[in-house]
């Protein structure tokens, strides 16, 4: 099992979620993270540093976030690995909690 990030993240990527994991499993990309599925550990850490409550265990995942697993191993491969925390972006606050932000992912 792996732990998921999802919509929410997208133009805000709070990086809470990075410094408390123990295996360094998050890679950044210009306005989202991702876990890589097979570095997680299921350590449970994560879930709740999200200020923006963008992360799923794969197990509890909404229906309509169930594309962001394939995503999520997608860009892990990809994207550069992120060990520690940084600065959210600038309107974070404003895009937490909006919807169909998919359009948004930059890659």
């Amino acid at each position: 099992m792996t732990f998921v990030v999802t919509e929410n993240c997208i133009r805000c990527k709070y990086t809470d979620c990075v410094e408390v994991c123990p295996v360094d499993c998050f890679y950044e990309g210009p306005n989202f993270l991702v876990i890589h599925p097979d570095e997680c550990i299921d350590c449970a850490l994560c879930e709740p540093e999200c200020p923006a409550e963008a992360i799923y265990s794969e197990d509890e995942l909404p229906d309509d976030q169930k594309a962001f697993i394939e995503l999520n191993a997608e860009l892990s491969e990809v994207w550069p690995n992120i060990s520690e925390k940084k600065d959210p972006l600038p309107d974070a606050e404003e895009w937490d909690g909006k919807t169909d932000k998919l359009q948004h992912l930059e890659r």
